[in-house]
């Protein structure tokens, strides 16, 4: 991935002042993906919108680690099955056309 679609976790970490052991934990839940460069531990842009997400659920909810991985699990899930919902609408609707 090229360094253009990356922001450091530094950079991250001070704008939205949280400690970077906070994007590792996430990394490590599996909750976000971090790539090392170098040196240095970046966070690909379409990270950005979840990483975000978890910054609020944790530091302004207070919401605990293992609470940021069941609230993301069930949020796939509903977008899973959201999904599939309009996925059978879109076949239910050939046959309602007839």
């Amino acid at each position: 991935m090229a360094t253009q679609d990356m922001i450091t976790a530094q950079d991250f970490c001070i704008h939205h002042n949280v400690e970077i052991s906070f994007i590792q934990s996430l990394n490590e839940s599996g909750l976000i993906e971090v790539t090392q460069q170098e040196e240095t531990l970046c966070v690909p842009l379409h990270q950005l919108p979840q990483l975000e997400k978890m910054v609020r659920l944790y530091y302004e909810m207070d919401i605990n680690m293992e609470g940021l991985e069941t609230i993301t699990h069930l949020l796939n899930r509903m977008n899973e099955m959201q999904q599939e919902i309009v996925k059978l609408q879109n076949r239910l609707g050939v046959y309602e056309e007839e």
